[in-house]
């Protein structure tokens, strides 16, 4: 298991390499995949780079630019990676740097560890659901790691209860009426409640590091937005909640697709 977490952080910041290439020149190319959704070619030289290294393992990969393969296949798989080589892919189009590379390992539907690499900030968050451990740390400009990994100076912890304040993370851009009349619902329970914007799975980062209280997404997302930061806020003790089951998010389900749901203690 440590040797598949490290794999996957190498593989993490592989992919990160290579999307800053791209970000960096001096013009994103866009298509558009079938469901309208923006793609670049960071996306797919991210993936090339990951998928080489994790296919050097035993474990399967869902990742969202690899062609999917029948539930038929995939329910006989008992650990699989979940990957998503650019996590934000409007927020890199808009260059503001909020974008990520996760990759989870998921046992029996749930996620045994996460890494979500951070490229222009160069921030690393990486987790094991098993040991309730989760750090962060920050590489060097040339994406190197700089000092020992799973250091105690560098874990992460979600904030303390606060009646006077809830910081409730949002989307940067898929914020809609729903997840508006949830913060209504909360608001009598607190003298203040404030909304910290933020793009892509560093949304699950910003809560299991206590600089947010609640992240509700009723909004659509796939396997691979979610499956590594529900590792990393799993690893730290708090809970990303089905609305439809009342139970943690499950992976490697027939539909990729997530149900809506609320992370929080």
């Amino acid at each position: 298991m440590q040797k598949d977490l490290q794999l996957a952080i190498t593989a993490s910041i592989a992919g990160g390499k290579e999307i800053l290439k791209i970000y960096e020149g001096p013009d994103i190319q866009v298509e558009q995949k079938e469901d309208n959704s923006p793609l670049t070619l960071a996306d797919q030289a991210a993936n090339e780079a990951i998928v080489k290294l994790l296919q050097t393992t035993q474990h399967p990969i869902i990742s969202e630019e690899n062609k999917q393969l029948d539930f038929d296949v995939r329910k006989n798989w008992k650990t699989c990676w979940i990957v998503d080589p650019l996590d934000g892919t409007k927020e890199f189009i808009k260059k503001n740097g909020e974008f990520t590379v996760n990759i989870a390992l998921c046992t029996e539907g749930k996620p045994t560890f996460g890494v979500i690499y951070v490229p222009v900030s160069r921030e690393l968050y990486y987790a094991d659901v098993n040991k309730k451990e989760a750090y962060k740390s920050i590489l060097s400009k040339e994406h190197n790691i700089i000092k020992e990994l799973f250091s105690e100076e560098d874990r992460i912890a979600p904030s303390t209860h606060n009646e006077d304040l809830v910081r409730v993370v949002g989307s940067r851009s898929h914020m809609n009426e729903s997840t508006l009349e949830y913060i209504d619902s909360i608001k009598p329970n607190f003298n203040e409640v404030d909304i910290v914007s933020k793009g892509s799975s560093l949304k699950f980062c910003l809560v299991a590091e206590g600089k947010a209280d609640v992240y509700p997404r009723f909004a659509p997302t796939m396997e691979w937005d979610t499956a590594a930061g529900q590792a990393i806020c799993n690893a730290v003790g708090l809970n990303v909640i089905s609305q439809q089951t009342n139970e943690e998010l499950d992976y490697n389900k027939e539909n990729l697709l997530n149900p809506f749901f609320l992370v929080r203690k």
